[in-house]
């Protein structure tokens, strides 16, 4: 992953920072349409010879002013700063969405942000960005407040196939299982990561051992089935034996022996050897082969266990040799 500083609140913005070029939203899931914006970000401030810094909110502003309405995140923090990273950005400054913040009006949050913090010469956003007391500040108001205060103020149209590629259709396309919809415009596979954790042993015992995320799960978990992808053992560096391998990973409550808990957990294809407990790993989903189904008995469970696996393997191209990540999935892949 790329280098890059983080700035928890204005005041660990270094004094001496020198002139940026800055950028603001929440980024979630940091998909191909934050990126449009990010890249033209990162190309102007390495024209003029300036810092590059997207300033993002946690938590979410939906969470703070209407809990009842707030979506589901697509990442984590953790995950949002590591795509973040990816783009090339030079710094990101997060800042701690709260009632009081969101009662600033546009001048006194681009005053205290990008002026006094930032030094910002020129702003890139998103034609339909939105900011302060009431979502009142526009990319106008920007364009007005910059005129006055020495920027410059860059929108950067809406980027999409047919329809804008957003962070609600992505949660859309996850909650009905359309993986390639949503890798389409996240520009990489659907992630989920936590703690492996003891589940019931049953997989074991079925012949099928598996992997079960614990605790709090980073990542919007998609509609319940069963999914080909890849488990990625975040504590292992990069590049070293086994940290990535083939999965299928199964989402749901296990109906046929009466689950009532949701869990997601994976069966590392061809694998009874490995002991994940405790690690940290992440499942990047390619393709629901089927929805969860209640079985009658284990026999018929075995069986159909056996076909998913099958199903898996062609699905990742593993049908004689391991395919490499990159070709699955065209530009879509594992994070790194």
């Amino acid at each position: 992953m790329s280098s890059v500083h983080v700035w928890n609140g204005l005041d660990e913005v270094p004094h001496d920072l020198g002139a940026t070029v800055a950028t603001l939203g929440n980024f979630d899931g940091v998909h191909r349409g934050h990126r449009a914006v990010l890249r033209q970000l990162t190309a102007r401030a390495s024209e003029i010879g300036a810092t590059s810094v997207a300033v993002t909110f946690e938590p979410h502003p939906i969470a703070v002013l209407y809990p009842e309405r707030a979506p589901v995140p697509l990442t984590s923090i953790d995950q949002r700063l590591a795509l973040l990273a990816e783009t090339g950005l030079d710094a990101v400054l997060v800042l701690e969405f709260t009632r009081e913040f969101a009662s600033q009006t546009p001048a006194e949050f681009v005053d205290s942000v990008f002026v006094q913090a930032l030094h910002a010469r020129a702003i890139v956003v998103g034609a339909d960005t939105r900011f302060g007391v009431r979502n009142s500040g526009s990319v106008e108001t920007l364009r007005e407040l910059g005129a006055d205060r020495g920027f410059e103020v860059t929108a950067v149209a809406d980027v999409g196939e047919g329809e804008r590629w957003s962070s609600t259709r992505i949660r859309a396309a996850l909650a009905d299982g359309d993986i390639p919809t949503a890798a389409t415009m996240l520009g990489r596979l659907p992630r989920v990561q936590g703690v492996v954790v003891h589940g019931d042993h049953r997989g074991r015992l079925l012949g099928f051992p598996t992997a079960n995320l614990g605790g709090t799960i980073e990542g919007l978990v998609p509609a319940d089935g069963v999914y080909a992808g890849w488990l990625t053992r975040l504590d292992l560096p990069e590049g070293a034996p086994d940290r990535m391998l083939p999965t299928a990973v199964s989402i749901g409550t296990n109906p046929t022996f009466d689950g009532v808990d949701r869990r997601v957990e994976g069966y590392v294809l061809d694998r009874s050897d490995l002991d994940l407990y405790g690690e940290r790993i992440a499942y990047d989903v390619v393709a629901r082969l089927r929805e969860t189904l209640r079985f009658d008995g284990i026999e018929p469970l075995i069986t159909q266990m056996h076909a998913d696996v099958t199903e898996c393997r062609g699905v990742l191209g593993l049908s004689s040799a391991p395919r490499p990540l990159g070709s699955i999935f065209g530009e879509q892949r594992p994070i790194r």
